[in-house]
């Protein structure tokens, strides 16, 4: 079974940068997408034989996930359950028949780190809707997570360590993630790799490799043993991020 997700920073414009022969090419069961930039009704985009889940912001322009799917899900849901999170179009959950399957956008804590105190509030509450999930079945949770968490997974660690997405407090928050009983997919397959998922707009910094690996599939240990493969596509444009894949037994 084959998972992909992607933010796609803007559905809108990255259909006009070749999304659609990209989502046929990767051919995933199930296709996460985050930072989609929408509200309902803006797009109708279907492809034969998928269905779709749309979560918007209620802000124009901002934030959004959606997952397409070839498989009937038993149950979805959007959000976290708390209203303080669930506003920004952030989290789809899909409860599957043997696991579930989680998108999410994880807020950024912004430039000066204004957002950072609301940050650590929802990696609280996320991590606690997660661990409800994970007592009832495993979780597959994919998205662009806001966070390089180990020094490998950006190219310029010194420099960044106060910025946002590489703070002390982000990559904390990540190591208490896992170490409640979750495996990050790519880096537990591929522990040397310095491969990046995102790169600035600024400074050609894609064309210099200067990125940072921010985009994540992390699932339950208890599933770690069905691992097939995990993978970052570079070689995929039409966003600043490119697609990540998980493939499982």
């Amino acid at each position: 079974m084959k998972f992909i997700s992607w933010n796609v920073n803007g559905l809108r414009a990255c259909v006009q940068k070749g999304f659609e022969d990209s989502f046929r090419t990767l051919d995933a069961d199930f296709f996460c997408l985050q930072e989609t930039k929408m509200q309902a009704g803006q797009l109708d985009l279907q492809f034969e034989g998928y269905n779709s889940y749309w979560n918007y912001a209620d802000k124009k322009g901002y934030s959004g996930t959606a997952i397409y799917t070839r498989h009937t899900p038993v149950s979805v849901s959007y959000g976290i359950g708390i209203d303080e999170h669930d506003h920004e179009g952030r989290v789809i959950t899909l409860e599957m028949e043997k696991f579930y399957l989680v998108t999410c956008y994880t807020p950024n804590s912004q430039d000066g780190l204004r957002r950072l105190d609301y940050r650590m509030k929802w990696e609280d509450d996320f991590l606690n809707y997660i661990k409800q999930l994970d007592a009832k079945k495993p979780v597959i949770l994919c998205g662009d997570l806001n966070v390089a968490h180990e020094e490998i997974d950006l190219k310029n660690p010194k420099t960044n360590r106060k910025n946002a997405g590489f703070t002390d407090e982000e990559r904390q928050k990540m190591t208490q993630f896992l170490a409640n009983g979750f495996v990050d997919t790519f880096r537990s397959l591929h522990p040397n790799d310095p491969t990046y998922s995102w790169w600035s707009y600024r400074f050609r910094a894609r064309e210099k490799n200067a990125g940072w690996r921010i985009d994540y599939f992390i699932v339950s240990e208890r599933m770690q043993a069905n691992i097939t493969s995990a993978a970052i596509h570079t070689e995929i444009y039409g966003s600043d991020h490119c697609p990540v894949e998980l493939v499982i037994e």
